[in-house]
């Protein structure tokens, strides 16, 4: 089913609008700004880098678990897909979900957590959207005329405004990302594709590991009961986790589905006619149904109760926080340890944002490495540690 919403959507003079850069680009006729964008955070070290950050489980599991970077892939088709039913812009939906989490840190969100607890001694905050902003603005560099990805207004609005809004008075540094006003509906989307994607992707990674049960999710988790009977219904003689991966499937289109009809209800009880009238609204269009986030609320928590706080995992992440605490205070203490590249941003930014920085562009091996010299050098006697810069190359 098509909703046509193009003329909410980002075209015309609001896609010229948006398409603006901070620097002089090549102009292509046969690509759009936002097609050229994602090109462009493909291409980027730091989304290189999400195959090695953990989703759920970490790489070192299985090598069948999703990545950060695998998740991103997920999002993103189901972000296009919601673009192209609604008739969106969907070179701008797709761009938005490759990036919207290169500034995740390792770890996952223990190492977020992590993080913002070590900055929050220091007066600070790590926000993963913002962080994500300062990626491609200044830590990528692949151009000989300026720092960063040199990306579109739209594309970096999204980036901090897919999941939540900024007040003028909480960040007057972003005061050219139309704060006050809401996003696009392409950029919108992005969050509950980001929540479909993975509210999918964790069932299927918590039965591969052994530590969720088809069964017990069938009892608990409504809308996977729901789609599992009609998958059966369909396919009794089929072996259970085939019925399940099948269910998997059903249930994820049942909330595209949903996403995409409740999207274009809101927009027509608003009578909103135009991107204008979308910024202008007093909340966001781009949600559920309430019975379909009923349901998405149900299994969010159940994956809370029984997958993300169980046992096992509970002591991964406490590994991961305690490394990124250990490594935050060592470099920290010891900032002549950092790369040598560091040194001006030091004096422009601040040392506990800089290590911040430097070990948000990790990925968990990386950072394992650099906890595992640390400790052998302790262990060896070295005092200080000091007289030895990080010999790894830098990971922003």
């Amino acid at each position: 089913m098509v909703h046509n919403l193009h003329a909410c959507g980002v075209f015309g003079k609001d896609e010229r609008a948006l398409s603006a850069r901070a620097f002089p680009a090549p102009f292509s006729d046969d690509r759009t700004a936002f097609d050229r964008d994602r090109d462009r955070i493909v291409q980027a070290r730091a989304f290189r880098r999400l195959a090695g950050k953990t989703q759920v489980f970490t790489s070192r599991a299985s090598d069948h678990f999703r990545s950060r970077l695998t998740h991103t892939i997920e999002v993103t088709q189901v972000a296009r897909q919601v673009a192209r039913a609604l008739n969106l812009n969907v070179d701008l939906a797709e761009a938005l979900a490759l990036v919207h989490d290169i500034g995740h840190p390792p770890f996952g969100h223990a190492g977020e957590r992590a993080l913002d607890a070590c900055l929050k001694q220091h007066g600070l905050r790590f926000d993963h959207n913002l962080h994500a902003l300062r990626i491609v603005e200044r830590f990528e560099q692949r151009y000989a005329g300026h720092r960063g990805l040199n990306l579109t207004l739209g594309t970096r609005e999204g980036i901090i405004k897919h999941s939540r809004d900024y007040t003028l008075q909480g960040h007057p540094g972003l005061a050219e990302y139309f704060l006050g006003q809401k996003p696009p509906i392409e950029a919108q989307l992005i969050d509950l594709a980001d929540e479909i994607a993975y509210l999918t992707a964790d069932l299927d990674d918590g039965v591969e590991s052994g530590l969720l049960e088809i069964g017990h999710i069938r009892e608990h988790v409504e809308i996977l009961r729901q789609s599992y009977l009609i998958v059966e219904r369909a396919h009794p003689e089929g072996e259970e986790k085939y019925v399940f991966h099948d269910a998997l499937q059903a249930m994820q289109k049942t909330l595209i589905l949903d996403l995409i009809h409740t999207t274009a209800e809101n927009v027509e009880r608003a009578g909103a006619r135009s991107l204008q009238d979308i910024r202008e609204l007093d909340h966001r269009v781009a949600i559920l149904s309430s019975a379909a986030e009923a349901l998405r609320l149900q299994e969010k928590r159940y994956l809370y109760d029984t997958l993300y706080t169980c046992p096992a995992l509970e002591l991964e992440h406490e590994k991961a926080e305690e490394v990124i605490r250990e490594m935050f205070d060592f470099w920290v203490e010891f900032p002549e340890e950092l790369p040598e590249s560091y040194e001006e941003d030091v004096r422009t930014e601040g040392l506990a944002r800089v290590v911040a920085d430097y070990i948000a562009g990790m990925t968990d091996n990386f950072i394992l490495l650099q906890y595992a010299e640390v400790r052998r050098r302790i262990r060896q006697g070295y005092g200080s540690l000091t007289g030895k810069r990080a010999s790894q190359s830098d990971p922003l």
